[in-house]
């Protein structure tokens, strides 16, 4: 499989974008399970309203919660579509059963084959790159690959979630897919003895924690920051973010680890025609332009236009690992993060 092309610097355009391989008209509602919890999301569903004459009904909530909601429920589920955030979600589904294949020309020709199932039963529509961040009044030898965060020359900097959290698990499995367990093991070890604070708060705080001193170092998803760039966020004004840098980490490797949001039609749907047309306009340009407008991600189709905002983290390459392979790794993960004190 050859490796995506770097990210370009395109600014979004504002010209009328058509929404593609939707169809023109179309009549019923959709049954929509979503854990993406951003207001801006409401212009996607408008426009597919507005595109299509189909109705959402949404059901939101986290997205283990509504897996676990789609599996009670059974063959009486009322869902159609699932979208929730990160690969080993989407990969839970796909195992719990609560996906089902889907044949379509258009999200085979549009989405890559390394940000979908190989079944086809769940599919990428988002990313975020998952980068490091760090204090330039600090740092002035900034780690260039994930593997140098556990480099002893940083220790007592660096600040990072839980590893609860399904970003830190998300990662950890990347770098055993890369290195092998016992590497991993290693590494993550060498992370904690490098840890500033106990692992604490979101994606947000680590950022807060550049600038209120806590962190030299942090990781965080690009969405995060460049939301900061786009409007206000409480902590992050942009005199402070002046001091903060930014590293795409392992580019002369493997590249930067990609998190993902997608989705896939549910086992049972009972619009599964409405279901896979809601996907592939998920995949239109309009939609495609408008998760990095809103929402200040990286599209996942190749050569759509990035919002200013996006735009100006700069060209990075992306790692194209095999993301259903990675999540596999996530139980691995979990045991090193217990036995290394990853709390």
């Amino acid at each position: 499989m050859s490796r995506p092309s770097l990210f370009l610097t395109t600014a979004l355009t504002t010209a009328a974008v058509t929404l593609g391989p939707i169809a023109a008209s179309a009549e019923g509602e959709l049954n929509l399970y979503s854990s993406r919890h951003y207001d801006t999301d409401e212009r996607l569903y408008s426009d597919f309203t507005d595109a299509t004459g189909i109705t959402i009904n949404r059901i939101e909530g986290n997205g283990d919660e509504l897996i676990a909601r789609m599996q009670a429920e059974g063959a009486n589920s009322p869902a159609d579509v699932l979208l929730t955030v990160d690969t080993s979600r989407l990969e839970r589904a796909k195992s719990e059963g609560v996906l089902q294949s889907v044949d379509s020309d258009v999200l085979e020709a549009r989405i890559p084959a390394y940000l979908q199932d190989s079944e086809n039963q769940w599919f990428g529509f988002s990313q975020r790159a998952r980068i490091i961040f760090y204090d330039k009044t600090e740092v002035t030898n900034p780690p260039q690959t994930y593997e140098a965060l556990a480099d002893p020359a940083y220790q007592g900097m660096v600040c990072h979630r839980s590893s609860t959290n399904v970003y830190s698990q998300t990662l950890l499995a990347s770098v055993i897919e890369h290195l092998g367990e016992d590497a991993a093991s290693d590494w993550a070890q060498g992370v904690v003895d490098n840890f500033a604070r106990k692992p604490q708060g979101g994606d947000t705080d680590q950022l807060r924690g550049l600038v209120s001193g806590e962190c030299a170092i942090s990781i965080s998803n690009t969405y995060y920051f460049a939301r900061a760039i786009r409007t206000d966020v409480d902590g992050l004004p942009a005199e402070a973010r002046a001091n903060i840098g930014w590293v795409f980490p392992s580019q002369n490797a493997q590249g930067a680890h990609m998190n993902l949001s997608g989705g896939g039609v549910a086992a049972h749907a009972p619009n599964r025609d409405n279901a896979v047309r809601f996907l592939e306009y998920l995949a239109s340009d309009q939609a495609q332009q408008y998760f990095s407008a809103g929402n200040d991600e990286y599209p996942a189709v190749p050569g759509v236009g990035l919002s200013p905002s996006v735009a100006q983290l700069g060209l990075f390459k992306p790692d194209d690992v095999d993301l259903s392979e990675v999540a596999k790794n996530v139980p691995a993960a979990q045991r090193i993060f217990n036995t290394v004190g990853w709390q």
